[in-house]
């Protein structure tokens, strides 16, 4: 059976969620095939829990010792949501170390999970996205120019992160300094980006068998103004409908144009892409590389639609990126 590290935690406002999702896996992973570690990564400290003892993850080559046994990883199932899982810093470390790992790879990881750099790559690739503007911590005068060049509501939110944390809704001008304050104690940079009018629409895609899979597509619904941390782990914060009620075309389409994001980024493992759909036009919001995999989360709900279950799911996962 092969021996497959689950890395969960990581360094930033998601590592409570990042851990549920580690939990998860390791719960369902299937064990008639696989043999799952859980390995929290916390800063410096890198550690297997088992029988309340704690062993520590041995860094020069990413082993474990057991007793007298040394535990040496076939691949690395990824649920570490933000840094350094989900910006490419962890999969550096595993490319030199030459260990497989079920997520997008270092260019991949690193550019996508910067908001200003993954829209202007959607743009470019001619598909449509919010107006907005990036800032970093240091320009002066930005909410001078924010009022200046973008029209309320807004939304302020870090630029890299993830699961909403540090992002706000601002409906005032008076709201404006609050909301910034709060983004930039999660980053040093930010992305401020217009309010579209429409329905909240996501999809999950992944390679499976060497085929792209566009999973069923789901309509967010949020109580409060918007899809925010609150909503994605609170239950009854918010409704996620599966698959979305909306007419087959369009839902043809949300699943052609996330497949082929993943194509035209060179995705990998499950990602999760998020829309604002106005009736007429895809307005392209953000896309989740490592996506929650909590039992709130939304991808194994997509999952279950599709007809598969946890455990099918994360097997086909691993098998892929194995190949």
């Amino acid at each position: 059976m092969l021996q497959v590290a689950i890395v969960a935690g990581g360094d930033s406002g998601e590592y409570g969620i990042s851990m549920k999702s580690g939990r998860q896996v390791e719960l369902f992973m299937d064990r008639s095939r696989f043999i799952p570690f859980l390995i929290e990564i916390r800063g410096k400290s890198w550690n297997y829990m088992a029988d309340r003892k704690r062993f520590p993850v041995h860094k020069d080559d990413f082993t474990l010792l057991i007793g007298r046994k040394r535990i040496h990883f076939d691949m690395v199932f990824n649920a570490i949501h933000g840094t350094p899982g989900e910006d490419g810093k962890l999969q550096g470390y595993l490319d030199m170390l030459h260990i497989p790992y079920t997520s997008c790879n270092v260019t991949t990881s690193a550019l996508t999970f910067n908001k200003h750099v993954c829209k202007g790559m959607v743009a470019g690739y001619g598909y449509q996205t919010a107006k907005s503007r990036h800032y970093k911590m240091n320009d002066r005068h930005i909410d001078q120019t924010i009022l200046k060049e973008l029209s309320l509501p807004v939304f302020v939110k870090p630029n890299n992160g993830g699961s909403s944390v540090g992002m706000s809704r601002v409906n005032h001008w008076d709201q404006l300094k609050a909301a910034l304050e709060k983004a930039f104690q999660e980053d040093d940079e930010i992305i401020v980006e217009e309010y579209v009018h429409g329905r909240e629409l996501t999809c999950g895609v992944l390679r499976t068998k060497g085929k792209i899979t566009a999973l069923p597509v789901t309509e967010i619904i949020p109580k409060g103004e918007f899809f925010d941390y609150e909503a994605k782990y609170r239950k009854g914060m918010s409704d996620e409908v599966v698959p979305a009620m909306i007419p087959e075309k369009v839902h043809s389409k949300c699943r052609e144009i996330s497949s082929d994001l993943y194509k035209k980024l060179n995705c990998k493992g499950i990602v999760r892409f998020d829309f604002i759909f106005t009736g007429k036009h895809f307005y392209f919001l953000e896309m989740n590389t490592v996506p929650g995999l909590t039992k709130a989360s939304i991808v194994p709900k997509m999952a279950a639609a599709h007809g598969w279950d946890f455990t099918e799911m994360i097997s086909r996962i691993i098998e892929e990126d194995l190949k």
